[in-house]
């Protein structure tokens, strides 16, 4: 996916400022296994997924991962903490695939914000949109079985399924891989 159809899926730009806003955009690449973020560390930029895919992780204290977000192409792979508050973020990112991504610095991205109100409100946007997006997932947890949870992403993300092993799966949704394997086989 393209940096232009990126941004303008968050919020449309007129061209100067999305002009002005790309020329503080870079492409990376990064191979599978890339940890583009780390627990416990201030990330200071913000990628743009434009090819691969990526999962958000929080380790507990018996070092178990808790997978409990996945980004493809088009999304937005941040630590909220990290862009918000200037703090530690708590988990960590790593890329599921090679990707190839869009990066943006946090401080420029708020310099930006300060220069043209156009860029302040996509950034308005973006914010909204990203706590929608923590909103739903809780909501989900809370109040939806692993079998619902399960509907939904074969409906809303069917791509994951066949891109991402079934461990990362069964924690995202909160089960064990044999649970897991019982609601596939239940479905079919």
């Amino acid at each position: 996916m393209n940096i232009d159809e990126i941004l303008n899926n968050i919020y449309p730009l007129p061209d100067s400022s999305r002009e002005n806003l790309k020329k503080n955009i870079t492409e990376v690449s990064h191979s599978k296994g890339t940890c583009l973020m780390e627990a416990q560390k201030i990330v200071p930029y913000i990628y743009f997924v434009k090819k691969g895919i990526v999962r958000a992780y929080a380790s507990t204290e018996d070092n178990n991962d808790i997978t409990f977000w996945f980004g493809s192409e088009g999304e937005t792979v941040i630590s909220m903490k990290s862009y918000v508050e200037d703090k530690p973020g708590y988990e960590n990112i790593e890329s599921l695939e090679n990707c190839d991504l869009y990066k943006l610095e946090t401080i420029r991205l708020k310099e930006l914000f300060n220069q043209d109100i156009h860029i302040a409100n996509w950034g308005r946007r973006f914010a909204e949109k990203e706590l929608v997006k923590t909103e739903e997932l809780i909501i989900s947890r809370q109040f939806k079985t692993a079998l619902e949870r399960y509907k939904d992403l074969m409906r809303d993300k069917p791509h994951l399924l066949k891109r991402v092993q079934l461990g990362y799966i069964a924690s995202y949704l909160g089960i064990t891989q044999v649970s897991l394997s019982r609601i596939r086989a239940e479905i079919k």
